[in-house]
């Protein structure tokens, strides 16, 4: 079995950005996380009947109430890492050859940066992860299964991969700093006020760079 991850951009994955139906400020994500019989930019083709048995499995286990937490960016094994959570996916399901997920951004330190991203325009991506084999042949996948749906910031060059966002918050001036604050955010509006400023700096920081 390979560790297996795609890449959409936001357009890609035609994500759709939704509110909390109620009222409430819950920020969701929706679109296309992973594409069926279409040959991607890694020369892989995932069989619509692949995609089909993986997304009804993640289906299966949402609906059963286990959390499928996903990562800002993604890390290079399947293994979820608590300190790097920004949403849960909370649907997965198939329209025609595509497999596509819901996914609602939480307050977590991640989820933080992810939202005020969005907020001040970046459009992220979505990136599948989960494990499978590959015909070399054919880049024909088999024995698919998905473990989550990560969130990615696409650059604009086509072929080029994310930097992570939180190696990104490290090498910023400050960054341990905010992400120290950041574990607070949840609790005190004054410190999500600060962390919004901060890391609307970093992203102009980022452009400029």
């Amino acid at each position: 079995m390979s560790f297996l991850t795609e890449n959409l951009t936001f357009s890609q994955a035609g994500i759709i950005l939704e509110n909390n139906q109620d009222g409430g400020k819950d920020l969701y994500l929706k679109g296309i996380c992973i594409q069926g019989d279409t040959l991607n930019a890694n020369q892989r083709i995932y069989p619509t009947r692949e995609i089909t048995i993986a997304v009804k499995t993640l289906s299966k286990q949402i609906s059963d109430g286990y959390s499928v937490l996903g990562e800002a960016d993604h890390p290079e094994d399947l293994k979820i890492n608590i300190d790097r959570v920004s949403h849960m996916i909370t649907e997965m399901w198939m329209d025609g050859n595509d497999g596509y997920g819901k996914m609602k951004i939480l307050p977590t330190p991640m989820g933080s940066i992810i939202k005020t991203f969005i907020e001040n325009g970046v459009r992220p991506g979505v990136s599948s992860r989960g494990s499978g084999n590959v015909n070399e042949a054919n880049g024909e996948v088999s024995d698919y299964e998905i473990i989550t749906i990560d969130i990615v910031v696409q650059p604009s060059a086509p072929n080029a991969y994310p930097t992570a966002i939180y190696e990104g918050l490290m090498n910023f001036t400050g960054g341990m700093k905010m992400l120290g604050i950041a574990e607070d955010a949840s609790q005190d509006a004054r410190v999500q006020k600060y962390l919004k400023a901060e890391v609307i700096k970093l992203i102009r920081d980022l452009k400029i760079k």
